[in-house]
C-alpha cells in the first residue's frame, strides 16, 4: 500500500504524519491517520467501529471514545464538523465511511497542490526545497579534497597544512553548532489549565510559569523541578501577574503585578514591579513586595542584567522605551529610546551581555538593534523578511545557542534571525501555534507555550429569552447555542446585509480564514497562508464581498472567490468598520510603531487621522455620527471644538466592544450586563445579565445580537529538544 494518497483536495503523507492542502500542512497523530487510511481502503463503504478499533489498535483495549477523538481530529484537519460531513460520514449504530475520491500515490515528496489531470495526480511531485542549514565552511577558496600518491612526505605535509587551516579557522571564526534542529516536543504541564510566560532558573533546575484560574484573567506563579517534576505554588493569592525574571544568583524573583487604579487618571490599570524570595517560596508561598509603582505609565517584561540591575520596557503616552532599574537605590535611567519610532520587544543574553531589541524605525520598517548592557547601540539592521512571512509581521525573537543568532516563532513555524537582519527557516513541524522559544542555560532544550483556543459565535435575541438572573452559573454553550460549532477558535460573526449568511473567522482548517454559513451550508471563502492573523472583517452593503484585515493588510474578498488587495502605506492594526457606499474604512494604523486612529478612503488610499488618542474600538451610526472608546473604556463622540465624553455611559465601557444599530449603541459592561443607549433620545437601559465567558459583541440586526464566547482556553508549557 502506498504511503501517500489524495483525499479529495487533501494530500496525505503517512511517512510524515501530515495532511496538506494549498501548501498548508498539518501534523496529525499516527493513529488518526491510520483510521483515515483504513477508511480510504474501503472508500464509500461503511466500516464498523469494531473493525476500526481492531485494525488500528490491535491487541490493545481501548474505548469507542478513543476512535471518536481520532474522527474529531480528522474532521478538524479536513475542515468539517459533525453537521457538515463532506468527507467522513457517521452512520448511526453502524460506523463511518469516507465519501470522496481517493487517489493512491507512491513517492516521498509532498506536492504543492493537487493537479487537475489524472496523469499529474498520479505522478510524484518534485522534491520540496531543503530546509536551510546553518553551517560554516573555511573561507579559503583553495580548501578542497585532493588525491595524493602514497608518498609519506606529501601526506605529512598535507596533514600539517590541514591542521594549520583548521587551527587558523578556529581562532578566526567563532564556534557554533552546524545547524539548529529540534527532534522532539514534550509536554511539561499537560493540564486543563492555561499557562504562559515559562522560563528556566539560572541554574537550569526549575521551570517557572504562570497558571490562570479557569477562564478568568487572574493567575498564580508556579515552579516545577525539572528532575522530580514536582510543582510548587510560589504566590499565595490570585493576581494579574506578568512575565517574571529570576536574579542571576537564583534568590530573587521579580515580576509585574497589575491592579485597577483607585482613581484612574491616565489609565485604568496601575503597574507594580514586585519581588519575592525564590528559595523561601519553594518552601511555602510568599506574598510579593512592591519595588516600584507606575500609576500613569505601563511597564512589562523585566529582565535581570549581569550587574544586578533590571532592564524593563516602559511606556509613557503611546511610546515604549527601554529603561534600567536599580534595585539597590530604587532609581531608573533610560537605556534605549527612539525619537522617531517605537520599541516592540527585547531579550537579554547573560552569556554575551547583549540586549537584542526589535523596533519600528522612522522608515516604518521592523529593525533588529543590538545593544550592550549599558545601552550603547552596537548594530542596527532592518529585518529582511522572506516571502513566507508577511512583511508587516511583528516578531519577538529570543537569543539562541547559535553564535550571533536569535530565534522566533510566527505560529506553527520557527525562524532564525541574525544580528544583521537575515531570516532563515528552521525545520519544526507543529500542529499548533507555539511561542518563541526560551532556551535552557545549557542550550540543549527550550520552553514554548502551545495550546488550543476554542471559542464559538452565537446569535442571541435582543430580549434574551430564557436567560436566568445569574447566567454565569450555567454552561455558556447551553445558554447561547453555537451557530457553527467546532473545536477551534471562531470569532467576528457578522450578519449579511439583506441576506441570510453569517460571515466569521475560524481556525477550523488549521489557519485563520474567513467562512460563511447559512446554518445549513458552510464554506471557506479565503485562502490566506500559514500563520495568518485576522483582526477585523466587515460586509459590504450589498452583501457580495467582505473587507478583511489579514496580516495587517486589507483585502476585499468576494463570494465568487475573487480577492482584491488594498495596499495602504502603513500596517493595519485593527479594522473597525467599512462603509462600502463611500468606500471608506475606520481603522487603527501602526505608523512608525505608534498606533493611530484613522479613516481611509479606499479609492484614493488617502488617510485622515482622526485624533491622537489611543482608541480601542469605533463605529459610525447610520447617520454618520462617530462613536469611539479610548484605552480607559470611555465613550466619546466628536464635537464642534473638541470631542465630547458621553456622560450617561461613564463606567459602562469594557473590553467587550460595542455595536450600533441605527442610532442605538449596544454593549456589555464589566458587571456582565447588556445595555443600550439611544443617541437621539439620551435614553439608557439595562437589558439583562450576560454570561461572564462572552468575549465580544460583534454585530446586531433588527432582532439579534452576535457574540463570541470562550469554550476552552487551554495553553500548556512544552519543551523543545535539540538534536544532539
Amino acid at each position: 500500500m502506498a504511503s501517500q494518497y489524495w483525499v479529495g483536495d487533501f494530500f496525505i503523507d503517512l511517512s510524515r504524519n501530515q495532511i496538506t492542502r494549498h501548501e498548508q500542512s498539518q501534523t496529525i497523530p499516527p493513529k488518526a491517520l491510520a483510521v483515515l487510511t483504513h477508511l480510504a481502503k474501503h472508500q464509500r463503504k461503511v466500516v464498523s467501529q469494531d473493525e476500526l478499533l481492531s485494525k488500528v489498535w490491535p491487541d490493545t483495549i481501548v474505548t469507542p471514545n478513543t476512535l471518536q477523538r481520532s474522527i474529531a481530529q480528522l474532521r478538524k484537519a479536513l475542515g468539517e464538523d459533525r453537521k457538515q460531513q463532506s468527507y467522513i460520514r457517521t452512520h448511526a449504530k453502524q460506523g463511518y465511511s469516507l465519501e470522496c475520491d481517493i487517489v493512491w500515490q507512491d513517492g516521498d515528496s509532498i506536492p504543492q497542490d493537487k493537479t487537475v489531470s489524472e496523469e499529474n495526480a498520479l505522478s510524484p511531485a518534485p522534491p520540496a526545497p531543503p530546509e536551510p542549514v546553518i553551517d560554516i565552511q573555511p573561507s579559503n577558496p583553495d580548501y578542497q579534497t585532493q588525491s595524493v600518491k602514497p608518498n609519506r612526505f606529501p601526506i605529512f605535509a598535507l596533514i600539517g597544512m590541514l591542521l594549520l587551516i583548521f587551527v587558523g579557522f578556529n581562532y578566526s571564526s567563532p564556534k557554533q553548532n552546524a545547524q539548529l534542529i529540534f527532534d522532539r516536543l514534550q509536554a511539561v504541564t499537560a493540564t486543563d489549565h492555561k499557562e504562559f510566560g515559562p522560563s528556566y532558573s539560572p541554574d537550569g533546575e526549575y521551570i517557572i510559569f504562570n497558571r490562570y484560574l479557569d477562564k478568568l484573567c487572574v493567575n498564580k506563579i508556579w515552579a516545577r523541578n525539572i528532575h522530580t517534576q514536582q510543582e510548587t505554588e510560589l504566590t499565595p493569592e490570585w493576581g494579574t501577574y506578568g512575565r517574571h525574571t529570576l536574579s542571576p544568583d537564583g534568590k530573587k524573583l521579580v515580576f509585574i503585578s497589575e491592579e485597577d487604579c483607585t482613581i484612574p487618571l491616565t489609565q485604568n490599570t496601575c503597574y507594580n514591579l514586585v519581588s519575592l524570595d525564590f528559595q523561601e517560596a519553594l518552601v511555602s508561598p510568599q506574598q510579593p513586595s512592591v519595588l516600584m509603582r507606575c500609576k500613569n505609565s505601563a511597564i512589562k517584561n523585566p529582565a535581570w542584567l549581569n550587574n544586578n540591575d533590571l532592564a524593563i520596557l516602559h511606556k509613557e503616552s503611546d511610546r515604549w522605551r527601554l529603561i534600567k532599574y536599580s534595585v539597590s537605590d530604587n532609581s531608573s535611567q533610560v537605556l534605549y529610546d527612539l525619537e522617531e519610532g517605537n520599541l516592540a520587544h527585547f531579550d537579554y543574553s547573560i552569556d554575551d551581555d547583549l540586549i537584542a531589541v526589535t523596533s519600528y524605525h522612522q522608515d516604518g520598517r521592523h529593525y533588529i538593534d543590538m545593544l550592550d548592557s549599558k545601552g550603547a547601540l552596537l548594530t542596527s539592521h532592518p529585518v529582511d523578511y522572506p516571502d513566507e512571512i508577511p512583511q508587516r509581521r511583528t516578531i519577538s525573537p529570543n537569543f539562541s545557542p547559535l553564535k550571533d543568532e536569535l530565534i522566533f516563532s510566527t505560529g506553527r513555524r520557527l525562524f532564525s534571525l541574525t544580528y544583521d537582519g537575515k531570516v532563515s527557516r528552521i525545520q519544526l513541524p507543529l500542529d499548533q501555534s507555539a511561542s518563541s522559544p526560551d532556551f535552557h542555560p545549557g542550550g540543549h532544550r527550550a520552553l514554548v507555550i502551545k495550546g488550543q483556543y476554542d471559542s464559538d459565535i452565537a446569535s442571541i435575541p435582543l430580549n434574551l429569552p430564557g436567560a436566568s438572573s445569574t447566567p454565569s452559573e450555567e454552561d455558556v454553550s447551553t445558554i447561547y447555542p453555537s451557530a457553527t460549532r467546532s473545536i477551534s477558535g471562531e470569532d467576528d460573526g457578522i450578519f449579511q446585509p439583506n441576506g441570510n449568511l453569517i460571515a466569521f473567522t475560524s481556525r477550523r482548517s488549521g489557519e485563520d480564514q474567513v467562512w460563511v454559513t447559512d446554518s445549513s451550508d458552510l464554506r471557506q471563502v479565503s485562502q490566506f497562508p500559514i500563520d495568518t492573523n485576522i483582526d477585523g472583517i466587515h460586509w459590504s452593503a450589498d452583501g457580495e464581498s467582505i473587507l478583511v484585515n489579514a496580516n495587517n493588510e486589507l483585502n476585499k474578498i468576494f463570494l465568487d472567490g475573487r480577492v482584491e488587495g488594498l495596499p495602504l502605506n502603513a500596517p493595519v492594526d485593527q479594522l473597525f468598520q467599512w462603509d462600502s457606499i463611500d468606500n471608506s474604512a475606520l481603522l487603527s494604523l501602526t505608523v512608525k510603531g505608534i498606533t493611530q486612529f484613522a479613516e481611509v478612503d479606499l479609492d484614493s488610499l488617502e488617510t485622515r487621522f482622526i485624533n491622537e488618542k489611543p482608541v480601542s474600538w469605533a463605529q459610525r451610526a447610520k447617520d454618520g455620527r462617530l462613536i469611539y472608546i479610548d484605552h480607559m473604556n470611555r465613550f466619546w463622540q466628536p464635537g464642534a471644538a473638541e470631542d465630547q465624553l458621553i456622560e450617561k455611559l461613564t463606567d459602562q465601557g469594557s473590553e467587550k466592544r460595542f455595536v450600533i444599530k441605527e442610532s442605538v449603541i449596544y454593549s456589555i459592561n464589566r458587571d456582565d450586563q447588556l445595555w443600550s443607549y439611544n443617541l437621539d433620545t439620551d435614553n439608557f437601559s439595562i437589558l439583562g445579565n450576560m454570561h461572564r465567558d462572552i468575549d465580544y459583541l460583534t454585530d446586531v440586526n433588527q432582532e439579534h445580537l452576535m457574540i463570541t464566547y470562550v469554550v476552552a482556553a487551554k495553553k500548556e508549557v512544552a519543551e523543545l529538544f535539540l538534536r544532539q
